[in-house]
């Protein structure tokens, strides 16, 4: 009994074509539903070094304006408490003025 294997090479080929086709198709899809010109370091290597740290940089500036707006409402909250304290110790002036010159 023999054994023949028969490989349809036209078919081999035009099914890689197929396949390779396909990935083509899937990174222009990725590409066209992204809206972003650089998907992957493969798209531009440099360009996404330099979309990272300028990323990097805004996230940073982001952080310094969350960070300045803390700083003012706790200036903001301490100017409140001063000037609470500030009015009591005006009616403890006026209270204390008032008991040495013995008028109720």
């Amino acid at each position: 009994m023999s054994l023949f294997v028969n490989t349809n090479v036209s078919s081999i080929n035009a099914q890689r074509q197929l396949f390779d086709v396909n990935d083509r198709l899937n990174t222009s899809f990725e590409r066209l539903s992204s809206g972003f010109r650089i998907n992957s370091a493969a798209d531009d290597a440099a360009g996404l070094q330099i979309s990272d740290r300028l990323t990097s940089q805004v996230e940073g500036l982001n952080q310094a304006v969350r960070n300045a707006n803390d700083a003012i409402s706790l200036a903001q909250t301490a100017e409140g408490a001063i000037s609470e304290i500030t009015t009591s110790l005006q009616r403890i002036r006026q209270l204390s003025i008032q008991s040495q010159n013995g008028i109720n």
